[in-house]
C-alpha cells in the first residue's frame, strides 16, 4: 500500500491551492481593510483634536488678564471635564498664573516640538495622540502653550475588534473556499476518473483496445492521444517481439534438427572413422552456425541496453572499405561482381565495429548481386554525420519493406530463404552499430539499385 501523501491526490493539491490562492486575496484584503480603517480612525482622532484645540485656542485668546484667567476660563475649562471625553488639557506658560493641569515633563517636550505627537503615560496601555498650538500673548496675558491630548483607546479596541473579526472570518472564508474548492475539484476531475477506469480495462489479450476520445474535454485531448500513441507503439513492440520470438525459435531449430538428425542417423548402426569424421564436420559447421546466431543477438541486447562505441583513433573510411573488400576477396571473385569505393571521408570511431557493418552491408549486396554486377561504395559527409552507402543493381523492393528491412530476423522474402546461411542479423547489427555512433540507417530502391546504408555522428 503507497504511503498518503496528500500531495499524490490533485482533488487535494488542487484544494489546497484554492485555500492558498483564497487566503492570500483574503489576507491582501484584510490588511486594505485594516490599513483603511486604521487611518480613518487617526483621522477622526485628529480631526477632534483639531476642534477641541480650536475652541481652547479661542478661549485663551479671550483671556486678557489674570483675573479673566482664574474666574472665568480657568472654572470653564474644570466643568467640561474633558477626560471624561478621553481629552486632556495642558496650557503652559513663563508665568505660573498663567497655567492649566499639571504638566509634566514629557507634556514640555511636546509644548516644545508643536503640531501632532504621542504622549505615554505610565500604565496606559496606548500612547495618547497630541496636539500643540501656540498662542501670542495679549494684554496682560503672556504668550502661552496649549497640548491638547485625545486617548486613542476606544478607537484601537474597535480595531482589534475589527482585527479579530477579519481573522475569524478570513479563516472562515478560507475553511470554506476549500471546502468548495474539493467539490469542485472532485466535480472537475471525473473525465479523469473515467479515463483511469478505461485504462484499468485494457487488457493484455487485447492489445488493440484505445481510450474513448470523445467522452474526454478538450483538455485532455493530447494526454489521451498521447497514451493511446503509446499503447500503440507497445502494441507494435509486442507484435515484434512475437515475431522476434518466432524467428529465433526458426532459426535454431534448424541447425537443432541437423544435429539431432545427423546424430540420430549416426548412432542408429556402427560407422566407419571416415563417416563419423564427415557428421562431425557437418555438425561443427551446425555448432558455427548456432554459435553466429547466439554472438549477434548477445551483441543485440548490448545495443539495446545502451553500449555506446569507444573512439580511439581517427580513420578513413575508404581505407576501411578496402580492408574489409581484401577480406571479403574470395567471396567478390565468386559472385564475380566489381565493387567501385567513390569518395571519402575522415573521422573518430571504433574500426572493429565499422568494419562489422560494412562487411555486412556489403555481404548483402555480393549475396543479392549477378555476375557482371557492379556494386557502388559512396562515402560522404552531411554536417556533423559521415555517410557510407552500399547500392547494388537488383529489383525494386516494395516500398512497405523498406521500413522493416533493418528489423531482426526481417526478410522480404515470405518464403524465408536463407541465402548463403545468413541468419536476418545482418541489418539489424549495422543499425545497432549506427545507433553506437549516434546515427541513423537508411534505404533506397529507385532507378534500377538498392542502397543501404547508415550514418555515424561525430
Amino acid at each position: 500500500m503507497k504511503p498518503w501523501r496528500p500531495g499524490r491526490y490533485l482533488a487535494l493539491r488542487l484544494t489546497a491551492m484554492f485555500a492558498g490562492c483564497a487566503a492570500v486575496v483574503f489576507l491582501l484584503a484584510g490588511l486594505a481593510l485594516h490599513t483603511l480603517l486604521e487611518n480613518n480612525l487617526m483621522a477622526q482622532v485628529r480631526a477632534e483634536l483639531a476642534l477641541r484645540g480650536t475652541w481652547g485656542e479661542s478661549a485663551v485668546t479671550r483671556v486678557q488678564s489674570e483675573s479673566q484667567w482664574r474666574l472665568w476660563l480657568v472654572p470653564k475649562l474644570n466643568s467640561m471635564d474633558m477626560e471624561r471625553g478621553g481629552m486632556r488639557l495642558w496650557i503652559l506658560s513663563q508665568d505660573a498664573d498663567f497655567t492649566y493641569g499639571h504638566p509634566t515633563p514629557e507634556v514640555q517636550r511636546l509644548a516644545q516640538a508643536g503640531g501632532y505627537g504621542l504622549l505615554q503615560l505610565p500604565d496606559h496601555p496606548c500612547a495618547l495622540v497630541t496636539w500643540t498650538r501656540n498662542v501670542p500673548a495679549d494684554g496682560d496675558r503672556p504668550a502661552t502653550t496649549i497640548v491638547l491630548a485625545r486617548d486613542p483607546l476606544p478607537f484601537w479596541n474597535t480595531l482589534n475588534n475589527f482585527r479579530l473579526a477579519l481573522i475569524g472570518y478570513g479563516l472562515a472564508g478560507v475553511l470554506g473556499v476549500a471546502a468548495l474548492g474539493y467539490g469542485i475539484a472532485r466535480v472537475g476531475l471525473r473525465p479523469l476518473r473515467r479515463l483511469s477506469q478505461q485504462a484499468h480495462a485494457l487488457d493484455p489479450n487485447h492489445p488493440s483496445q484505445r481510450l474513448a476520445l470523445a467522452s474526454m474535454p478538450a483538455e485532455l485531448d493530447d494526454l489521451t492521444a498521447s497514451f493511446n500513441g503509446a499503447l500503440e507503439r507497445l502494441e507494435g513492440a509486442y507484435r515484434q517481439l512475437e515475431a522476434f520470438n518466432a524467428d529465433v525459435a526458426h532459426e535454431l531449430r534448424t541447425p537443432l534438427t541437423n544435429l539431432i538428425g545427423q546424430t540420430q542417423v549416426l548412432l542408429s548402426r556402427p560407422r566407419a572413422a571416415a563417416e563419423l569424421a564427415e557428421v562431425m564436420h557437418s555438425n561443427l559447421e551446425e555448432l558455427e552456425r548456432l554459435k553466429a546466431i547466439v554472438n549477434d543477438m548477445l551483441f543485440l541486447a548490448r545495443a539495446d541496453q545502451g553500449a555506446a562505441a569507444s573512439r580511439h583513433a581517427e580513420v578513413s573510411l575508404a581505407e576501411e572499405v578496402a580492408k574489409v573488400l581484401d577480406y571479403l576477396e574470395f567471396m567478390v571473385e565468386d559472385h564475380g561482381v566489381r565493387v567501385v569505393v567513390r569518395g571519402d571521408a575522415r573521422g573518430c570511431l571504433e574500426t572493429a565495429l565499422l568494419r562489422r557493418a560494412l562487411s555486412n552491408l556489403l555481404q548483402n549486396a555480393i549475396e543479392h548481386s549477378s555476375a557482371g554486377d557492379e556494386i557502388e561504395v559512396a562515402i560522404g559527409r552531411e554536417g556533423e554525420r559521415l555517410s557510407v552507402a552500399v547500392s547494388n543493381p537488383g529489383a525494386a523492393i516494395d516500398q512497405r519493406h523498406l521500413a522493416h528491412l533493418f528489423d531482426r530476423f526481417y526478410r522480404a522474402d515470405s518464403a524465408r530463404r536463407n541465402a548463403g546461411g545468413n541468419h536476418g542479423l545482418g541489418l539489424a547489427i549495422v543499425k545497432a552499430i549506427a545507433v553506437m555512433h549516434r546515427g541513423t540507417v537508411f534505404a533506397r530502391s529507385e532507378h534500377g539499385r538498392n542502397t543501404f546504408g547508415l550514418t555515424l555522428g561525430l
